[in-house]
């Protein structure tokens, strides 16, 4: 395999399931389809957690967010923890970042990148500190606003992400003027489809409100039970404003936000080409985690169901399969190993024991099977989750409340949990001992804990928290938080 550059493109909060080359009846995705059709799509795709900072993190380091303590999105990635950025720039070779990071704090060597261009970080440094609290979970109010303010127009993000098009444009063009010498990695962060769910009017125009699909199991009554959700479904505040109207409106401007996206990927694969760059660049597009997009009720992401804790993941390029589809589960952490094999770079024996492996080697068939994991300690958790993949079955453990299991192969939908049918004990003992081999979940929920106590403590208590407010989504650069 020869030393390549690489594009890595990650969005924000992508179903993975809206996606044309995922088999959507309705999505128009025509760039992200064409990647997939020149390289190969992975169906079985996690990140490994389902909120914005600690995947993040995982993402950057290659580790699970148990080992790098980013629990939440108020305690962020801050560089302690060498990230394949690092790895590249050690061995000479260039790193560069434009758009969403979500880091603690603008610093490129410390982060792992040359240049960082238009990053978005945690806000003011902090973050989101009300996620901290989880004793007793606080109401976060800041839902309300998703089912009333979603239809056509122009946000903060839809302009932010068209200003980070712009950037990867010049970025792409200066490259080709100025090469590197050796193979580089640009990293790309979009916002889309994160919400606020307002859609530029071009694209939610193609989404009649009438025709888009309505929620599986939306309906109060057909709602699944569990202590988990339940407490987070009322911490949330999921859908409590929304009425029939405000359903479609939120979806169609969703999937008028994926297009959007789509074609912002679009803008930069045809500066790709224009700058000869492209028949010597693998492109990798992922997101850091999905939503649920009212499905059960829910809204925005948190849970293991595959419409949040499932992402989208496709790749292409040189070495790679072409028109393939891969269906070995894969996470965020195994981008480390993949960028480390695709630039080209000595393996480092400091990384021996990262849990990922190469997606060019998982791609081509060249990898054992694996139980990979996904975690969950942040907004609306009364219990540290933990999610594993085991063959057929998604085994999801609660510390202290009963598991969730489902058989993916004969209920894609996840309509029938098993995780508390005395006929799936043998096989929900496999998957708990299949877990506890990666971690104790019972520990490193009380860890989670006392470092979010530490972090409360740091910053006033909970009443100096709760009092202060919380804000929406993290501001692109420049713009102030609005905090309620």
């Amino acid at each position: 395999m020869q030393p390549k550059n690489m594009l890595v493109i990650l969005s924000d909060e992508h179903n993975p399931r809206v996606l044309g080359a995922a088999g959507h009846p309705q999505i128009l995705t025509p760039n992200l389809d064409r990647i997939a059709a020149r390289g190969t799509r992975f169906t079985a795709a996690y990140t490994n957690c389902p909120i914005c900072v600690p995947a993040r993190a995982a993402f950057a380091t290659g580790q699970y967010v148990h080992k790098v303590r980013c629990w939440d999105n108020a305690i962020a990635y801050d560089g302690h923890i060498p990230s394949w950025g690092h790895r590249l720039m050690e061995q000479g070779q260039h790193a560069a970042a434009v758009g969403k990071l979500h880091y603690a704090g603008t610093d490129p060597k410390r982060d792992g990148f040359d240049e960082e261009i238009l990053p978005l970080h945690i806000v003011n440094g902090v973050g989101d500190l009300l996620g901290l609290i989880r004793d007793e979970l606080p109401r976060r109010p800041g839902s309300l606003r998703m089912g009333p303010e979603a239809g056509p127009g122009e946000s903060e993000y839809t302009r932010y992400d068209r200003s980070i098009v712009e950037e990867t444009c010049r970025w792409l063009e200066r490259t080709a003027r100025r090469p590197h010498g050796k193979p580089w990695v640009l990293y790309v962060g979009f916002v889309s489809p994160h919400f606020p769910l307002i859609a530029p009017p071009e694209f939610y125009c193609l989404y009649p409100e009438s025709g888009v699909p309505w929620p599986d199991m939306y309906e109060p009554a057909h709602r699944p039970r569990h202590p988990f959700t339940d407490a987070m479904r009322k911490c949330l505040c999921f859908d409590e404003p929304f009425d029939p109207p405000m359903v479609r409106r939120a979806l169609a401007a969703y999937f008028g936000l994926v297009t959007f996206l789509d074609d912002n990927i679009g803008r930069i694969l045809r500066a790709l080409e224009t700058t000869g760059l492209a028949a010597e660049t693998r492109v990798i597009y992922s997101s850091d985690h999905g939503d649920n997009l009212g499905t059960r009720g829910m809204w925005g992401k948190s849970t293991m169901y595959e419409e949040s804790a499932g992402i989208p993941l496709i790749m292409a390029g040189p070495d790679v399969p072409a028109g393939a589809v891969c269906h070995e589960p894969v996470t965020l952490v195994d981008a480390f190993p993949t960028i480390v094999q695709g630039a080209g770079l000595r393996p480092d024996p400091r990384d021996d024991e990262l849990p990922g492996t190469s997606l060019l080697e998982i791609a081509r068939g060249r990898a054992p099977q694996r139980t990979i994991l996904s975690e969950y300690h942040a907004a609306g958790a009364p219990t540290g989750s933990f999610m594993i993949r085991r063959g057929r079955y998604k085994y999801v453990h609660y510390v202290d409340m009963p598991p969730m299991l489902f058989d993916l192969d004969a209920d894609p939908g996840e309509r029938r949990d098993l995780g508390r049918d005395p006929g799936a004990g043998p096989v929900i003992a496999d998957c708990e001992a299949a877990l506890r081999r990666i971690v104790d979940p019972d520990a490193v929920d009380r860890l989670a804990k006392a470092d979010q106590r530490a972090k409360i403590a740091e910053h006033g208590g909970t009443e100096a928290i709760l009092k202060k407010g919380t804000f929406r989504y993290s501001p692109p650069p420049g713009v102030d938080a609005t905090y309620f």
